[in-house]
């Protein structure tokens, strides 16, 4: 099980999600998130995440931002990936290395949104939940259900509502690729709280017996 923790903003957070186990760490460069981190911000984060012993994956988070942008600060903060989380075209993400973010209403929009923009690698995608103006982070539980379904198809890292209380059961009702959190493990928007994460990656890796890189249950 893959965990990534998302919306990180500074040195402190990214050192706890990593001890704490995370596989991917996101880093936002949507201006209107309050998440956001300016670039030069999260080279320096990243600059010192690279000189570690752990080294999980760096993704960065896009909400309709130019191609020459996200390539620019791909290539700057020296990051893994994009995820495109806005209303990009399949062009677009055929021109980076990442995966899409889906927010599907009903079944039959997700079949369709998963033809389209699913990539080969992993994840092919993120399923998160659907609010009508918003690009995620908005703490909204998604439909599990509708995202079963995907997850029967596709390597999926599934976003919406997750929190510590209930990773656990959206893992054995999904069986998703991973799990992505922002807000339910945080202490203030922005601000991630250690004991939340540390509690979220123990309670996600023990749905299929699974320990942490701590090496706990």
């Amino acid at each position: 099980m893959k965990i990534k923790i998302c919306g990180i903003t500074n040195l402190e957070d990214a050192v706890a999600a990593i001890e704490a186990g995370a596989d991917l760490l996101g880093f936002n460069f949507y201006r209107q998130s309050v998440r956001y981190v300016e670039p030069e911000v999260a080279r320096s984060i990243v600059e010192k995440i690279r000189s570690g012993v752990r080294r999980p994956q760096l993704i960065g988070v896009f909400v309709n931002s130019p191609l020459r942008e996200i390539q620019s600060i791909l290539r700057a903060v020296d990051l893994d990936q994009a995820q495109l989380h806005g209303d990009e075209p399949i062009e677009m993400l055929r021109q980076v290395n990442g995966f899409k973010a889906i927010r599907p209403q009903s079944p039959a929009e997700a079949e369709k949104q998963a033809k389209t923009y699913a990539v080969e690698n992993e994840p092919a995608l993120l399923l998160d939940a659907h609010r009508t103006g918003e690009y995620g982070g908005t703490g909204q539980v998604g439909d599990w259900s509708l995202a079963a379904t995907i997850a029967r198809q596709y390597p999926i890292l599934l976003a919406g509502g997750l929190t510590p209380e209930n990773v656990a059961d959206a893992i054995r009702q999904v069986q998703p690729w991973g799990v992505d959190v922002a807000s339910g493990v945080e202490r203030a928007p922005g601000r991630k709280d250690a004991a939340k994460m540390q509690a979220f990656v123990v309670n996600a890796r023990a749905v299929n017996g699974q320990t942490d890189r701590n090496g706990l249950r």
